[in-house]
């Protein structure tokens, strides 16, 4: 697990075709070889990898054709700049967000921009991740954690301030460059438990308006705020019933509470 605070750079080295996979070789600084052995995860560029040999300041890694077919790392170049980051240990802050190094998918850069002394980028997502991505929500893109300004449709944008401009490989970006996307995991969990009660409704109370209650979607317009109190009223109605039984007096003298 990691937060998307990227902790160095480094500059791939070397790579290597074994069939459908790739080994790549990592220059890396030097405190970083004494702290990694094989065997240890590395973020780089979002991507999770596993330390297979280091030696001096260098790390090599396996990457599978799952990896390659998600991430971008099978077109990165010799000499270009990578963002690495070690896993979270338990008494690390949590500056980010939480990041599994699962690349989702790959995304195109639009447009840089200068604005103050950030820059402000828009990138265009593959169409199916869209749904994941919300307004002041987080989003990582080459293992870099940032917050949406905007979205519409499949594009988004965010700003990249002074640090994290100087210390990532987004420097190096131009229109055009694809990068390495993973989406918040909570979004896909929530995703997957809305998935699960459209298959079985009478199983699950989580619904879109559920959720905007609980500030994970947009406010509900006025007509949308009446269907969710009549929802959750009939709700408890059938919650009560189901409780004491058809015939049971149920507490309140009788009467369901707030009811004649």
């Amino acid at each position: 697990m990691f937060t998307g605070i990227v902790r160095a750079q480094g500059t791939l080295a070397a790579r290597e075709r074994y069939g459908d996979d790739l080994r790549i070789v990592v220059d890396v600084p030097p405190e970083m070889t004494g702290s990694m052995n094989p065997g240890d995860s590395l973020a780089v560029n979002g991507v999770c990898l596993t330390v297979s040999d280091s030696e001096e300041r260098r790390l090599s890694f396996d990457v599978s054709a799952e990896s390659l077919s998600r991430t971008r790392l099978g077109e990165v170049e010799a000499g270009s700049r990578l963002n690495l980051e070690p896993p979270l240990s338990a008494s690390d802050p949590l500056g980010g967000h939480f990041v599994s190094g699962h690349v989702d998918g790959i995304s195109k850069v639009l447009s840089i921009e200068p604005d103050g002394r950030s820059h402000r980028f828009e990138v265009e997502a593959p169409e199916e991740l869209a749904r994941y991505i919300v307004e002041k929500g987080s989003i990582t893109v080459d293992g870099v954690s940032l917050t949406v300004n905007e979205i519409e449709g499949s594009r988004f944008g965010f700003n990249v301030i002074p640090h994290t401009w100087s210390a990532t490989n987004m420097q190096d970006y131009a229109v055009g460059t694809l990068v390495n996307l993973e989406v918040d995991i909570i979004a896909r969990y929530l995703a997957r438990l809305m998935r699960d009660r459209e298959a079985a409704p009478e199983e699950s109370d989580i619904t879109t308006d559920f959720l905007s209650k609980q500030g994970f979607a947009p406010p509900l317009s006025d007509d949308e705020e009446e269907e969710y109190e009549d929802w959750h009223e009939a709700q408890d109605e059938e919650r009560s019933g189901a409780e004491y039984g058809a015939g049971d007096d149920i507490p309140g003298g009788g009467r369901e509470q707030g009811r004649e």
